[in-house]
């Protein structure tokens, strides 16, 4: 396990015992699990109303976005899309935590807009901590993700027990903002070997080659890889999304990423008939 180097920050050295999470869908909800079976007083909110019951069968308390805010002294932002932090954000999601307070931003979103928020929260007292994660749904069920956290060390080391509750492998990146370009990195390699994976397979399948066979060998040489080993069961729900992020930081950084884009065409083109082999390439 990666550990943050050793800070002299001010952040508040409080052990942390209640944790709120904003967003209580298919990752927030085993988070949520995760956190109170490892004794942490966990309160949630959530747009959807109708998340609720899955929130209080795990032992969490759902409450107001308001009260969730002013009085955990963790907050863990789990919505989906960038704009939904940049809502939070327009509503004082910056300003409205307790001073020393920590907030975590789990959504996958652009670097800046999590440099944004913390600009904002530290002229309040609250401490940003960017904590992005990765290895998706099965992992949050199991309590295995990978979470990658930047922000300043001794947030990170207060805030590490609390990721440690629904995550595996925690590696510090950096600075606010290195997270969630580690988590882009991440990203835009699952989706070039999702890609890639359909174009071999549909290739070889076209030779006559049994696919199941092939791929059983494929994943004990170099060209292993995690999407090839879970093979079939991506929803690709977040494809494009990713996909637009990772432009935009290009585009920030001046550089082009051919491939990447390319890639963005070609899942928006298979997401309808993703694994379906046999119209690959028609």
């Amino acid at each position: 396990m990666s550990s943050p180097p050793s800070g002299s920050g001010s952040a508040d050295p409080a052990t942390i015992t209640t944790v709120g999470v904003i967003g209580a869908g298919r990752i927030g909800q085993p988070i949520i699990g995760h956190l109170t079976r490892n004794g942490f007083a966990v309160q949630a909110y959530d747009i959807d109303q109708t998340t609720r019951a899955a929130v209080e069968e795990r032992g969490g308390r759902w409450t107001t976005l308001e009260q969730l805010t002013h009085t955990a002294q963790a907050i863990l932002v789990c919505v989906g899309y960038d704009r939904e932090l940049r809502d939070l954000m327009a509503t004082g999601l910056a300003t409205q935590p307790a001073r020393g307070a920590i907030l975590a931003v789990l959504s996958t979103v652009n670097p800046r807009t999590v440099q944004e928020l913390d600009t904002r929260a530290t002229a309040a007292g609250v401490v940003v901590v960017d904590a992005t994660l990765c290895r998706g749904a099965r992992a949050a069920d199991a309590g295995t993700l990978l979470s990658f956290v930047g922000g300043e060390p001794d947030a990170v080391a207060r805030l590490k027990p609390v990721v440690a509750a629904y995550s595996a492998d925690i590696v510090y990146t950096g600075a606010v903002g290195t997270a969630q370009a580690a988590k882009a990195a991440n990203n835009l390699l699952m989706w070039a070997c999702l890609i890639a994976n359909h174009e071999a397979l549909a290739l070889a399948a076209r030779f006559g080659v049994d696919v199941n066979l092939l791929r059983e060998a494929l994943l004990k040489t170099g060209a292993e890889n995690a999407v090839l080993r879970n093979w079939g069961t991506s929803t690709m729900k977040w494809a494009d999304d990713d996909l637009a992020v990772i432009h935009d930081m290009a585009h920030d950084a001046g550089i082009t990423l051919p491939q990447t884009d390319l890639n963005r065409e070609l899942c928006r083109a298979l997401k309808p008939r993703k694994f379906r082999l046999d119209e690959y390439g028609v």
